[in-house]
């Protein structure tokens, strides 16, 4: 396992690298099995404390993260790694057969670019330009840019997956259809399910 470990303003000192490698390798071994790449990222908050965050990439693009805040940087640390712990722990067996089965796939839909789980499709605009509309506010700045790769996967393994990544929204191909689908956190706590094959479908009955 290779750990990498970024500081922000502080130095993280040999003991405390080797505990945090310790402990991801025995979540790791007791959880996964496989490889995985962590990211952790620890430094000073004010009033003495101290803010970790662990990211990581397991198996088919799995993503897991969790985030801790403690007056120690190991409390700090074990706590992030206590809720990663905890999350594999409740998706334990799930994961394992949802690995085995990704990798008899014979491969991903092309990666398309998401930005801030929205996805961005580029729309022809033939509207006339001297349009005298008022025009709309301006869009909220975007923080990041990344691209991923769609998998094909049923609904509940999407929801293990954005609970995982601590995300609001995934985006997949559903296994059943081969069509697009996205599952999603509503405002009242439960999840949704958009499924545009499905509305198509009933719109021509």
């Amino acid at each position: 396992m290779e750990l990498t470990v970024h500081g922000k303003h502080m130095d993280v000192g040999d003991s405390l690298k080797t505990h945090m490698q310790q402990k991801l390798e025995d979540i790791n071994e007791k959880y996964f099995g496989r490889a995985i790449a962590p990211v952790v990222t620890i430094g000073s908050e004010p009033h003495n404390f101290f803010k970790t965050h662990i990211s990581l990439t397991m198996g088919k693009d799995i993503h897991v993260q969790a985030t801790e805040t403690a007056g120690d940087p190991y409390a700090a640390f074990d706590g992030a790694a206590e809720k990663i712990a905890k999350q594999l722990r409740r998706y334990k067996r799930r994961l394992r057969d949802h690995h085995e089965r990704l990798e008899q796939l014979p491969g991903d839909i092309a990666p398309i670019l998401i930005k801030e789980n929205i996805i961005e499709t580029l729309i022809a605009n033939d509207e006339d330009e001297t349009s005298k509309e008022p025009e709309f506010p301006k869009e909220p700045a975007i923080i990041a840019e990344m691209t991923h790769k769609i998998q094909k996967m049923t609904v509940s393994e999407a929801v293990m997956r954005m609970d995982l990544a601590g995300e609001s929204a995934m985006l997949f191909k559903n296994s059943k259809t081969d069509g697009l689908n996205m599952v999603y956190k509503r405002s009242d706590g439960n999840i949704g399910w958009v499924d545009p094959q499905a509305a198509e479908m009933e719109a021509a009955e």
